[in-house]
């Protein structure tokens, strides 16, 4: 139904064909809401932010809303660029079980990895999300979301260091990877060295009494996030699993420059004879630094995910900038989609497009041949996420 490198997108001077689409793995996404009742409700999905765009303005004017109007128009079968409220209404028109299915069938991912860890209620669950795809589906286990579950489920506080070793072993049993947000709770500025269940006890104590009094809802102190990480790399070197870092782009709960991927250094030296492999995300406007860690440390990757979708025709140069340096071996494909499934679309039409065009000008330089061209393509698109992610050969949901 849809074509996702239509022709032009090889960029001047060396048109690219890399013979046809590669079957990504989305190897960081969420999933889809199973309904949308009006534009208000599709625009602020469409959208990083929590809150309506000013009076007079729409969410849509941006572009992301350019790409969905590009790249999703013609799956719905409309013309390309058509106007918003002619999308919306189409998309309403059609109903929502009709929409996820052609569009999340249309952005070409084999396999779907899918953090649960975020307003899981309001989305499709694991197995609607293969029904609906068609592809091989696995979960990614929040270790922050654990810590709250386990933390707020009534117990003493002396009990949790066991309890949330034993909920995460029970969690991770079929998960394809781990995943920290540390980066929005206390940033990546980490104290590298694990504390003693004794010091966590006391930050949970606090904890709770804070929530007892309205004070917090989420689990925001340094001790239990890097209580949280320590267990969760040891569990992931025994599993032999990765664990995902969130950095960079996101929402407004983030601070900005508390996320960048460098400032994880630390932490990192400190986990690295555990052997793990450690996936930094999204990145931008880091992408370079992290390009940088996965160059000079062998169990680093990262991706540009999430962040393309809403660059436009940006995407190409970060996508270059994301390919200066790091090992072509060490780079994976993410949407970071969540709850839009045009996301899913937008992620991999933007990312191999942009992918061709930049690789389209090293052939027109003769820096690169096109079968280089079509191994590079491939790698990033999903035999390095096959390679790191060995739960992928386990059966899907």
């Amino acid at each position: 139904m849809a074509v996702l490198s239509p022709p032009g997108e090889g960029g001047e001077g060396g048109q690219l064909d890399l013979g046809g689409q590669v079957g990504l793995v989305d190897h960081h996404c969420h999933g889809v809401v199973g309904q949308i009742s009006d534009r208000t409700s599709f625009e602020l999905l469409a959208n990083e932010g929590f809150d309506p765009p000013p009076r007079g303005t729409s969410h849509l004017e941006s572009p992301l809303g350019l790409a969905i109007r590009k790249w999703c128009a013609p799956i719905l079968d409309l013309d390309p660029l058509v106007s918003a409220d002619d999308y919306v209404n189409r998309r309403l028109e059609l109903g929502p079980n009709e929409v996820n299915k052609r569009l999340l069938r249309a952005s070409g991912a084999e396999a779907l990895l899918i953090d649960t860890g975020y307003r899981a209620g309001e989305l499709l669950s694991l197995q609607e999300m293969a029904d609906l795809s068609g592809a091989a589906v696995h979960e990614l286990v929040r270790l922050e979301n654990v810590a709250e579950e386990v933390a707020l489920a009534g117990g003493p506080a002396a009990a949790f260091p066991d309890a949330f070793r034993d909920r995460l072993r029970s969690r991770s049993a079929t998960a394809v990877g781990l995943k920290t947000i540390a980066a929005y709770r206390t940033g990546l500025d980490l104290d590298p060295d694990p504390p003693s269940d004794h010091e966590v006890v006391g930050a949970v104590g606090s904890y709770l009494r804070a929530c007892s009094r309205g004070l917090e809802t989420s689990l925001k102190d340094q001790v239990v996030i890097r209580f949280g990480l320590w267990e969760g790399f040891r569990l992931a070197a025994e599993l032999g699993i990765p664990v995902q870092v969130h950095t960079g782009f996101g929402d407004p709960d983030l601070t900005m420059h508390l996320a960048d991927p460098s400032r994880f250094t630390p932490f990192l030296k400190s986990v690295q004879a555990l052997g793990v492999t450690v996936v930094f995300l999204h990145c931008y406007p880091y992408h370079r630094q992290a390009g940088y860690l996965a160059a000079v440390f062998p169990n680093v990757y990262f991706d540009v995910g999430g962040a393309l979708n809403h660059l436009g025709p940006g995407a190409r140069r970060v996508l270059s900038e994301a390919l200066e340096l790091a090992p072509f071996t060490k780079q994976l494909y993410s949407s970071d989609a969540f709850a839009l499934a045009e996301l899913y679309v937008v992620g991999s039409a933007v990312f191999l497009a942009s992918l061709d065009t930049v690789l389209g000008h090293w052939i027109a330089d003769t820096s690169l041949s096109p079968g280089d061209a079509q191994r590079i393509r491939t790698q990033i698109g999903r035999e390095n996420a096959r390679r790191i992610y060995p739960a992928l050969v386990r059966p899907a949901r």
